[in-house]
């Protein structure tokens, strides 16, 4: 005697060795023996052999018609031998039974399963649903062997275009085209970027960074919505000064400016005047919400995301020609010895008269034309002229307050490496294309007008950070516990030491166009001048407060992210610079070892880290000669061999001075990670955990 029973959603006939009430003893042809609940015997039979029965029941199955057997079938629950007699005739055969029986079961839309070997037929609403859904499926599945072959050509569908930037970083892996990309992937046995590259889905390189760095910074598009910018209070007090900023020409929110009273008294006082948006902006406001999204303006070669929608910032800016809403920190100093001898904290407007630029002004305000009076440079333009004793004074006070800091630090700030600037030719603020001309220019670090700003900034944040503690005000701080290495700088909302800096206490509160942090610390500033002693009562943000937490937190992980994609455009426009300009060979100086006897060198002349091959043994700071191999600007990736060393081996003293940055400068380069995965099952194949087996 032979049965043919269900085990695991699978069926399986053999013979049955031995029968109790409950259960069965069955050898299957494999020589198996297993144990089968009563239950779940649907047929015992002598005849055929149990692998005959199961394959003529195969083959009946594939003749039964579904939407007849469904006519067929009762509408009460029904066994599988029941509508084997209505669908075929009274006396049905057992190959027919059975084949019933794997129809049945292999139809669960038209008929669900109402126990062993029992079924009732679907309502005909629920079935024409599963049957449209079916079609739908197969019609799918259709679609992405269509589109998966089309890439495979070398062809880019244009869903699969319009969806590229999700399907790599931010996939739904259920999505039509995130399929059809893996399945020709897979056919083609080439990686998914490389795929998208070759069909065409990539219009070009500098495109490819920036929408990928829209979609995961600014899914929503880079636009304002249309809001009212609010003005400034109108009972402020002018200020009795005349300011001046400082910046770089490409500069439009002009956060800071400076002036000084006094000069030949014997006491100086040094204004340093903020951008006062916070006077207006209220936390909570529509306007506050913008800001708190964006966080930071974001920079590129050519182009910028400012955090702020115009209207606002053309309200705030520090113009040139009008009195300008600010923040200002009046330091008194004494003029001989430069000490601080006092500090005062301001709300009111600010006459600005003149906005410098130094990449104007540069080769005029030397530390020779500052120091010496007799200097004279040609075509120096007069408000210049008119402010040079000022300025002298005030590189004077930014020597000195540097030299107090580094003797708090421990040792001289290393302005060896250049700063570089980049220009985009005939781009005039718009957005780029990627195939501008590129310029690249050299701006040493520690430039006199440069240093000035600076050490005024430093003042302005170090003092401003200090109040607020005192005054039991909380605050967003930059601090860092040491100068040893691997002690990074931390955002936190205590006043802690900034040993990089060389201060007491380090709040960012000098830029608040331009970082939300600065905003937030505006508003704690301003509760302060205006409430003195009972300012934490009135402060916006009170002792700790977990909204500063969240902020800081945002902030954090936004800035890191604008940062990393200014890095990655800059090496994208110097690699651009590489070939605009035909360069085949640069020097360039040894930073470190790399993997695989390579070696990570930064090039003296441009904005350059990148790993050459083709030398040993050589240490940090040698100089070298070295031929550049292709670029490729998806990765932004390039590499070098070296030509010739051109520093003596035996000499160290001829060796070049390096910094420590080449991992952060080499970082934005390298393999892209993306989020499709090839080695994932293929959920497109059809499922046959139902389908009959032996």
């Amino acid at each position: 005697m032979h049965a043919l029973f269900e085990e695991a959603g699978k069926f399986m006939a053999g013979r049955i060795l031995s029968e109790a009430d409950t259960s069965a003893q069955v050898e299957l042809d494999s020589g198996k023996r297993v144990k089968v609940k009563a239950a779940n015997i649907l047929l015992k039979f002598e005849k055929p052999a149990p692998a005959e029965l199961i394959a003529q029941a195969q083959a009946v199955a594939e003749t039964i018609e579904l939407d007849l057997a469904w006519e067929f079938a009762p509408e009460d629950d029904f066994g599988f031998a029941d509508l084997a007699r209505d669908y075929f005739s009274e006396n049905a055969t057992l190959a027919q039974q059975a084949g019933a029986l794997f129809r049945l079961y292999e139809a669960p839309h038209y008929f669900r399963r109402a126990g062993k070997g029992r079924f009732k037929k679907a309502p005909a609403e629920i079935l024409q649903q599963a049957l449209a859904a079916i079609e739908k499926k197969k019609a799918l599945l259709a679609q992405i062997d269509e589109w998966a072959a089309a890439l495979g050509r070398g062809e880019c569908p244009q869903p699969i275009r319009d969806q590229l930037y999700k399907i790599l970083f931010k996939p739904d892996k259920n999505a039509p085209e995130y399929k059809a990309v893996v399945e020709a992937s897979r056919a083609t046995h080439t990686a998914p970027l490389d795929l998208l590259q070759k069909a065409g889905a990539i219009d070009s390189a500098y495109q490819f960074h920036w929408k990928r760095f829209l979609f995961e910074n600014f899914p929503k598009g880079t636009g304002f919505p249309a809001l009212a910018a609010p003005q400034p209070p109108a009972d402020l007090p002018l200020a009795p000064v005349q300011a001046y900023s400082i910046d770089d020409s490409q500069t439009t929110e002009i956060d800071d400016a400076l002036s000084v009273q006094g000069l030949g008294t014997g006491t100086v006082v040094l204004g340093i005047h903020i951008a006062a948006p916070g006077l207006a902006i209220q936390p909570g406001s529509a306007i506050d919400q913008l800001g708190r999204a964006r966080l930071s303006t974001v920079y590129m070669p050519g182009y910028k995301i400012t955090m702020l929608p115009d209207e606002v910032v053309q309200i705030y800016t520090l113009d040139e020609g009008r009195a300008n809403p600010a923040v200002s920190l009046y330091v008194t100093l004494n003029e001989a010895t430069l000490e601080i001898t006092g500090t005062e904290t301001r709300l009111e407007r600010v006459p600005v008269e003149v906005n410098f630029r130094h990449d104007q002004l540069d080769h005029i305000v030397t530390e020779q034309w500052l120091t010496d009076p007799s200097i004279q440079h040609e075509n120096t333009p007069q408000a210049l002229q008119d402010k040079r004793e000022q300025l002298s004074f005030l590189y004077r006070l930014a020597l000195h307050l540097k030299a107090q800091r580094e003797v708090v630090r421990g040792k001289p700030e290393n302005f060896n490496r250049p700063d570089y600037n980049f220009r985009l030719v005939g781009n005039q603020g718009a957005e780029p294309t990627g195939h501008e001309q590129v310029q690249i220019s050299v701006r040493q670090r520690g430039a006199p007008l440069d240093l000035i700003v600076a050490e005024a900034m430093i003042v302005a944040n170090s003092t401003w950070g200090s109040w607020l503690a005192e005054l039991g005000v909380p605050g967003i701080y930059r601090s860092q516990a040491s100068m040893a290495p691997g002690v990074k700088v931390r955002m936190g909302t205590k006043a802690l030491p900034h040993a990089g800096i060389g201060v007491k206490a380090y709040s960012w509160a000098t830029s608040p166009l331009r970082r939300y942090t600065d905003l937030v610390n505006q508003w704690q500033i301003i509760a302060c001048a205006r409430h003195g002693a009972t300012a934490a009562l009135a402060a916006p943000f009170k002792p700790k407060d977990a909204d500063l937490f969240s902020i800081i937190s945002s902030f954090d992980a936004a800035y890191s992210a604008y940062n990393g994609y200014q890095a990655g455009m800059e090496r994208f426009w110097t690699l651009k610079y590489i070939e605009q300009n035909g360069i085949t060979e640069l020097t360039a100086a040894v930073i470190k070892e790399g993997p695989g006897g390579s070696f990570l060198v930064r090039a003296d002349d441009i904005p350059l880290v990148f790993p050459v091959l083709g030398a040993q043994n050589l240490p940090r700071g040698a100089r070298l000669k070295v031929r550049l191999g292709e670029v490729d600007e998806i990765t932004l990736d390039i590499h070098g061999t070296v030509v010739e060393r051109l520093d003596d081996p035996n000499d160290a003293s001829d060796d070049a001075v390096v910094e420590d940055e080449g991992d952060e400068d080499a970082a934005v380069a390298g393999p892209i990670a993306i989020a499709v995965d090839v080695n994932e099952a293929d959920s497109t194949a059809p499922a046959n955990a139902d389908n009959p087996t032996p």
